[in-house]
């Protein structure tokens, strides 16, 4: 059994155009010890994933429409609401894109770390503050006794996310989730966060769902990848498989975008043409099909099949695709609704 496992998970949010499916049919498992990334452009509806296996979606004016997040069995969405303080943060912890959202700008760092220490162990405050500096140190963070004392205002960019790495990783979770915690921060930062992330994982052997748009930091950080487009998982398997191999004229698109070394200054780099379509009223076939490449080079049979029928991603196999045609098969995947 997984430790992690998101089975047809559908959220929506209520607008005044119409009820938004952010989330549509996403199946995904993350095994004990792996790091899983999940990757897609802005507004395919991973950050809304991440923050369902923790139910915190804001209701209004989102809403579960159905489906299931089992952590080592227990389904989340159907647990009491009094019952997931005991889970968050403890068993599954998260870091935000933004930590100056998260962090509370008018208490000082070692007391935001200590309240978590108090609340899930009840420890006393100097061994909290004892343990808290250790966790500073163990991110990176030097003179870490004295950090404790200051406000998140006082420290940089770099800083504020190694602490929100450290404050997850107080309780020793059994799930990380990191939701592109790396976005805002310059190269050099970035580079240092993910080696951050990629040692303490190895060391407590906690399992990683890491979420981004960056196709570099899947190669660099994660043993597998599910590639999400509009609302849904379009590709998943091994980062060696869809990396060398991918199936999803999707995923060829983004791993098309990315800069290799002795590219060509002048020559621009390859773009997926076309807008990602409305989450209100999806179109009846394929949702990738308006700017997908690869069906512009089918028959008119063909061509008219991804138009017309869904495409649904197989429950199991080594590397499922959403697509009838994918880009190592010129007939039909027998994956359609």
């Amino acid at each position: 059994m997984s430790l992690l496992e998101i089975d047809a998970l559908q959220v929506g949010f209520a607008t005044e155009a119409g009820l938004v499916r952010a989330v549509d049919g996403v199946s995904l498992a993350v095994e004990r010890s792996q790091t899983l990334g999940l990757v897609g452009e802005s507004g395919c509806g991973k950050s809304v994933t991440a923050s369902s296996i923790l139910r915190l979606v804001p209701s209004p004016p989102g809403r579960y429409l159905g489906g299931a997040v089992r952590f080592d069995g227990a389904d989340i969405l159907s647990m009491p609401r009094e019952a997931l303080p005991a889970i968050r943060g403890r068993d599954i912890a998260m870091v935000f894109q933004d930590p100056m959202t998260a962090l509370n700008p008018v208490f000082t760092i070692g007391h935001q770390l200590r309240e978590v220490l108090a609340l899930r162990f009840g420890l006393a405050r100097g061994a909290a503050r004892e343990r808290s500096a250790g966790m500073l140190k163990a991110v990176g963070i030097p003179d870490a006794g004295a950090r404790l004392d200051q406000y998140p205002h006082e420290l940089s960019g770099g800083m504020k996310q190694r602490v929100m790495i450290a404050m997850a990783l107080l309780c020793r979770p059994r799930l990380l989730i990191a939701d592109e915690p790396t976005t805002a921060l310059d190269v050099t930062v970035q580079a240092q966060i993910l080696h951050l992330v990629r040692e303490l994982q190895r060391e407590s052997e906690t399992a990683v769902l890491f979420i981004t748009h960056d196709m570099g930091v899947i190669a660099e950080m994660c043993d597998a990848v599910a590639v999400m487009y509009a609302g849904r998982v379009v590709e998943r398997g091994s980062v060696v498989d869809v990396f060398e191999r991918p199936r999803h004229p999707y995923t060829k698109g983004l791993l098309a975008s990315l800069p290799r070394p002795g590219h060509a200054r002048k020559s621009p780099l390859a773009t997926i043409e076309g807008t990602v379509p409305s989450l209100i009223a999806p179109p009846a076939g394929c949702r990738f099909a308006a700017r997908c490449a690869h069906r512009r080079e089918l028959d008119a049979a063909r061509a008219r099949r991804c138009v017309e029928v869904d495409p649904m991603l197989p429950p199991a196999g080594d590397h499922p695709v959403a697509c009838h045609f994918p880009l190592d098969a010129g007939a039909p995947a027998g994956n359609s609704a």
